[in-house]
């Protein structure tokens, strides 16, 4: 960390070039007659004072940078992995539509404005990973530009970083070049992905705050001016932005932070030129740049959001009521605040956001085959409800017959403890539950609960059900007693068996249209038994009875619940993927990640090992400094009083700082993690190699290199050169060039490396024989003629075609197994329908054929054509009985109204749907 010098750095020559090291070859320590807080051995290294040479070279760099990251940026044509999220954010934008991710928007916005520049009108959906861009129009080349040209910048700013640390230029020249040539960061900078933006943005923070530092070990001589608070707000407006990428950000955070309080803790220390006044002015300067600029960013990023989504959309079913009422067509009138018998009244559950509680004309196909009472996120008379008495009220001849028997006389409260039968308006049954397992959650805590009866029938006494008032989480004195709209939150529990009525984050199978599932609970949460009505209406309620509606949440309270959802969403994206890894296995690059292959190309993001290996080697090598440091120190060894020992151990050890806080909080992580999740820490990585080289070869004069320039340099061109070799190799990785099987055994160094080579041709010439779509078998025959005993031969004078390389075919087919493997035939399956519930496994199988279309045997295994399904794009189907109960929040309720109501049109009455074996996709990303 920084050592308070005892001198001052006036009086000092600036040198751009070669360091802190003055023309006699000593270094530039302050004179040791001044104390104060400045920092010993430092220059001002104002990277807007550099001689043009290194701007001039800047420029090359970039240039280089642009060629390379914007080389065949159209390729591939169609959607590659994430940008299956990505994408349909924009669309989603561009049509006000809500959507819940888990990252922040600033990123999605700045792809939407690309693309919206373009001509984008978001109609198209992204929906697949493959699915073609050029057929629709889709300007997806200016969605890859921004992140490529923001991949570009990161060149420029590691270099004036590392020149802002004291680094030569050609150390700095070589840090551009690694980034250049990092297979890694290429290929996630050319696609419609959060990575590139969030990396340039940790970069120019490390920039600003590298040189803030810079200008605050100068001293006090430098303290407040316009370039000190210059580089301070440029801090504060980087961890802005790359925390509204994403929440990654939160670790550079946690990096500035952590030194910013090294800094106020050297103010303290300094009792010569640093009064309380004084130090409370650095920490309130800190304070309002380091803090206040970055959440009024964050904010004011999710106040564009909010004014840019303010539709209905798939995304809407994470959020709470009350948020739901502030998009359009989601708002409802006022509502009369009292509920009475004879009430019209639609329920909704309070903790899934699943919806309304609701009933219609179709039945289940197993267990009492009475009418599917189910949960329905959208608004529908399906959803409208009568309740009704125990009994009917009585008039001067005795019981009023009918419905409207309590639409006369004096209403009739409901209050706790009240016993109610619900009648289902459409289709004239009332809600009902028996002992009788559920047809999907078959567990013996739960109870079927159905919809029972016809027109005119009196019911039952398993239609009773109690209401139950949880005050708690009732709003208001009135609303513990009896029930009020919105305000009571109640339970209904069944007379007859005690269960409670209940609804969890099951969903139904197609003959239950997708929608959750309802059941009576003996032993359920309590926060899925709870109920609440929104829609009321009576005529005894009229224009003058009190009404009430939800409450505006305002923009803060939207703000925060959000980000409480986005919180539990990301906590909950735990299932395992195909392509996922582990925190250790990235500094040593074991695996990569596939995401898209076509036409025999793939891509297949790993990095340039060279890069990653010496990167980490780097860090490794100042842990173990360190570690030794220490153990001297204690021994009582002066190592600390050379002044290039204290500016080795700080400056290289703020750089490995930031690795580790944006590495190992990964190691406390549940979810699902990524190769690309590293990144920022390869980024500091990279940063660390390149100053651990520069001290090496520049100014740790007992290794006597500094006097030897040429050795330098030609390191760092022979590096440089291994590394453009090794990038080469592995480009057609990168950019989806053609490939053969040849060239890529040749560099698969690791086995966890899992990009499959057979998938490959095994020559260049092969890509000209198939046609150019995804899986299609390349058929070539010869002609034929019919000769003159009728039999048909090949014709001599043809010139014979070259015989066609196996194709590998990507085939969709669903199979169905019982718990032991074992493959059930159709009619096995339709004795099972209804009876069990059916869970999907998918799995990837390679296909060879020969030029005639015949199956080869023994094929090579692997994933041709399409990468796995994304888990938040396809995930499995939660149908199980033994799902653990949660809170419910982190999963939509399903796609839109139209989809839904499409589904239940689609079926006649009393029509049973074979179980699919799919499931619908959910909006969270990681």
């Amino acid at each position: 960390m920084a050592q308070k010098a005892s001198s001052s750095p006036q009086g000092m020559t600036k040198e751009h070039n070669d360091g802190p090291w003055l023309p006699n070859g000593t270094p530039r320590s302050a004179r040791s007659n001044r104390k104060d807080y400045s920092s010993d051995g430092v220059t001002d290294n104002d990277i807007f004072m550099l001689p043009a040479s290194d701007f001039q070279l800047l420029g090359l760099l970039t240039a280089i940078a642009a060629l390379v990251r914007l080389f065949r940026i159209y390729q591939p044509s169609s959607v590659v992995f994430d940008e299956v999220h990505f994408g349909g954010f924009a669309s989603k934008y561009i049509k006000g539509r809500f959507f819940m991710d888990v990252h922040p928007p600033l990123a999605k916005l700045l792809l939407t404005l690309a693309g919206w520049l373009a001509g984008f009108d978001g109609e198209f959906d992204f929906k697949e990973i493959g699915k073609d861009y050029v057929e629709p129009g889709v300007p997806y080349v200016a969605m890859r530009l921004l992140p490529a040209l923001m991949g570009v910048m990161t060149i420029p700013t590691i270099f004036l970083t590392l020149k802002a640390t004291g680094c030569r230029t050609m150390t700095a020249a070589m840090g551009a070049g690694l980034i250049i040539f990092e297979n890694g960061l290429l290929t996630q900078s050319r696609l419609i992905l959060l990575d590139s933006p969030l990396i340039i943005f940790t970069a120019f923070t490390a920039l600003a705050w590298t040189c803030f530092t810079n200008q605050h070990e100068q001293g006090p001589s430098k303290a407040f001016d316009a370039s000190w608070w210059f580089w301070l707000i440029a801090t504060g407006l980087g961890l802005g932005a790359t925390v509204s990428v994403k929440w990654v950000g939160l670790f550079t955070i946690a990096w500035v932070g952590s030194l910013t309080v090294v800094q106020l803790w050297v103010l303290l220390g300094d009792n010569f030129t640093v009064t309380p006044r004084i130090w409370f002015k650095h920490f309130l300067a800190r304070f309002f740049c380091l803090i206040v600029i970055p959440l009024t960013f964050y904010l004011g990023l999710f106040a564009i959001h909010f004014v840019c989504l303010v539709n209905p959309g798939e995304g809407d079913g994470f959020m709470s009521s009350e948020f739901q009422a502030t998009l359009n067509s989601k708002a409802m009138q006022d509502v009369p605040a009292d509920v009475v018998l004879g009430s019209r009244v639609s329920l909704r559950h309070h903790n899934t956001h699943g919806g309304y509680l609701h009933s219609h004309n179709h039945m289940y196909p197993t267990g009492s085959k009475q009418q599917q009472i189910t949960l329905y996120p959208h608004k529908d008379e399906n959803n409208m409800w009568l309740l009704e008495n125990q009994t009917q009220p009585e008039g001067p001849d005795g019981p009023i017959p009918g419905l409207n028997a309590w639409d006369t006389g004096e209403p009739t409260f409901i209050k706790d403890g009240t016993v109610l039968r619900l009648y289902h308006f459409v289709t004239d049954r009332r809600l009902h539950s028996h002992d009788v397992r559920p047809p999907v959650s078959e567990a013996d805590w739960q109870n079927e609960v159905s919809a029972y009866g016809y027109e005119g029938f009196e019911g039952d006494a398993n239609d009773l059900f109690r209401v139950e008032i949880v005050k708690p989480l009732s709003d208001g004195v009135a609303a513990k007693d009896r029930v009020r709209t919105i305000e009571t939150k109640f339970r209904l529990v069944h007379i007859m068996t005690g269960c409670a009525l209940f609804s969890h984050k099951v969903k139904l199978p197609d003959w239950g249209f997708d929608q959750q599932e309802v059941t009576c609970a003996k032993q359920g949460t309590l926060p899925n038994s709870i109920w609440y009505i929104e829609q009321n209406e009576h005529p005894l309620l009229g224009v003058d009875a009190e009404k009430v509606n939800y409450k505006n949440p305002g923009f803060l309270g939207k703000f925060w619940e959000l980000q409480k959802v986005m919180w539990m969403t990301n906590a909950g994206l735990v299932e395992s993927h195909a392509w996922d890894s582990r925190p250790p296995s990235w500094p040593l690059l074991r695996r990569g990640i596939n995401f898209w292959g076509k036409d025999r190309r793939h891509i297949y993001l790993i990095g340039n090992p060279i890069i990653w290996w010496s990167s980490s080697a780097a860090i490794a090598i100042y842990l173990a400094f360190k570690a030794l440091s220490v153990l001297r120190w204690q021994r009582g060894f002066k190592d600390y009083d050379s002044v290039t020992f204290k500016r080795f151990d700080y400056e290289i050890g703020t750089t490995v700082l930031g690795w580790a806080f944006h590495y190992f909080p990964f190691y406390l992580m549940q979810r699902q993690l990524f190769l690309h999740h590293y990144f920022p820490a390869l980024y500091f990585a990279i940063m660390a190699l390149c100053q651990v080289y520069d001290f090496t070869t520049n100014r740790i004069v007992a290794l006597r290199l500094r006097d030897r320039p040429v050795i330098g340099r030609t390191g760092i061109a022979a590096f440089l050169a291994v590394s453009i070799v090794v990038f080469t190799l592995y480009a057609p990785l990168s950019y989806g060039n053609r490939w053969t099987q040849s060239s890529c055994n040749r560099v698969k160094l690791l086995d966890t490396w899992d990009f499959d080579c057979s998938l490959f041709p095994t020559e260049l010439s092969h890509y000209s024989l198939e046609s150019p779509s995804a899986g299609s078998a390349a058929q070539t025959t010869a002609p034929v003629i019919t000769g003159d005993n009728g039999r048909k031969g090949q014709d001599v004078n043809v010139t014979p075609h070259p015989v066609a390389e196996p194709s590998v075919s990507r085939v969709e087919k669903v199979e169905y197994r019982d718990q032991d493997g074992n493959i059930l035939n159709e009619e096995q399956v339709k004795d099972l329908e209804g009876k069990v519930s059916f869970e999907t496994r998918y799995e990837t199988r390679t296909r060879v054929i020969d030029s005639e279309g015949n199956e080869i045997a023994d094929g090579p295994v692997g994933a041709e054509g399409l990468a796995p399904p994304h888990p938040d794009v396809d995930r499995l189907p939660e149908t199980a009985a033994d799902v653990p109960e949660d809170d419910g929040r982190d999963k939509p309720a399903t796609a839109s109204p139209d989809v839904d109501i499409g589904k239940e049109k689609s079926v006649e009455r009393g029509d049973e749907s074979k179980p699919r074996p799919a499931s619908e996709p959910q909006e969270a990303t990681r």
